[in-house]
């Protein structure tokens, strides 16, 4: 399943630069993951310093 960022969200930007497929970009409020292009392979959540990734 693909990962998702929930609303603690900072828009740091962390995550995006960390992801090794390109899936991850800034939204309005938050950044926003494209689930049919996530692999699920965590290096979002890994590197988010507010734990906001998370696997649906």
């Amino acid at each position: 399943m693909a990962y998702q960022i929930s609303d603690e969200c900072i828009k740091c930007g962390s995550c995006a630069s960390e992801c090794p497929v390109d899936a991850i970009s800034e939204g309005d409020d938050k950044y926003v993951i494209d689930a049919d292009t996530c692999i699920s392979c965590g290096s979002c959540a890994g590197a988010c310093p507010v734990d906001a990734p998370s696997e649906e």
